[in-house]
């Protein structure tokens, strides 16, 4: 097996793929991703700056290959509602279950507690995680540039589209943005974790933020801590964060998220 951490993942990955695959073929799959369902707009809320000036996605994280047990008895439902009373714009919900302790059940549970639009937070390699993602009633899906090839990028993001979900892209260096400025990403998150090591540098995103421009909107991943880092980032032009690690932490979610909103 590879040393870092992402190739690990990567490779836990191809594996869950292939026993869903036995569970249930992608035929069938395919044919219930397609039914009808009521979708929330993820892209459209985080278009713009909110009357704070910032757009946070909340994170319901258990867990992580880097930090261990974050939460053991993370109530999804009690969170996902905390977070939309301390004003959350929308959120990401981790359903890898092997680094991340994680899974589907958190993302439902979370959906149905709130009106919030909801990212499924994960390591898609495969179209069949896409349709996946569409059952599991996801409004969006991460798509990390770094473990696709271009020409996976455009399909899937295409696939995700017919499914009715809009799609971050992240990127963690300036080659991977031009990959996904070619292939046409709306929402791009500058994570400013190093996935092979899993180190941060939140002056990752303050960097890139700039290499932005219209109609791309950035979003700033990894690292945030406090208000502090809020206008750090505000100040290279970034309006929107994903911030998981410190929200769960915090004795109060609902105020820590309106603190980093600057309320």
């Amino acid at each position: 097996m590879t040393t870092d951490i992402l190739s690990r993942i990567v490779e836990q990955k191809r594996l869950e793929v292939s026993r869903a695959r036995e569970r249930l073929p992608e035929t069938e799959l395919r044919r219930l991703a397609a039914a009808p369902r009521k979708r929330r707009p993820f892209y459209d809320v985080l278009a713009s700056a909110g009357p704070s000036g910032v757009n946070i996605i909340a994170e319901i994280k258990r867990a992580s290959p880097s930090k261990g047990v974050i939460r053991s008895r993370l109530d999804p439902s009690l969170y996902a509602r905390q977070y939309e009373d301390g004003g959350a714009d929308a959120l990401s919900v981790l359903t890898d279950a092997s680094f991340f302790h994680g899974s589907p059940a958190d993302l439902a549970q979370a959906r149905s507690a709130v009106r919030l639009p909801v990212l499924r937070k994960d390591f898609i390699i495969d179209a069949y995680q896409i349709f996946e993602s569409a059952v599991m009633g996801a409004d969006a899906i991460l798509l990390i540039v770094r473990i696709l090839s271009p020409e996976q990028l455009r399909e899937y993001m295409a696939l995700a589209k017919d499914s009715g979900m809009d799609v971050l892209v992240e990127i963690h260096s300036t080659s991977e943005l031009e990959t996904a400025v070619e292939a046409d990403a709306r929402l791009i998150g500058i994570n400013n974790r190093n996935l092979e090591t899993f180190d941060t540098d939140v002056g990752r995103a303050s960097a890139m933020g700039g290499m932005l421009g219209p109609p791309r909107v950035a979003v700033a991943e990894s690292g945030i801590r406090n208000r502090k880092d809020i206008e750090r980032l505000t100040a290279a032009g970034i309006f929107n964060f994903l911030i998981g690690e410190s929200i769960v932490r915090s004795a109060d979610p609902a105020r820590f998220i309106r603190s980093l909103k600057g309320y």
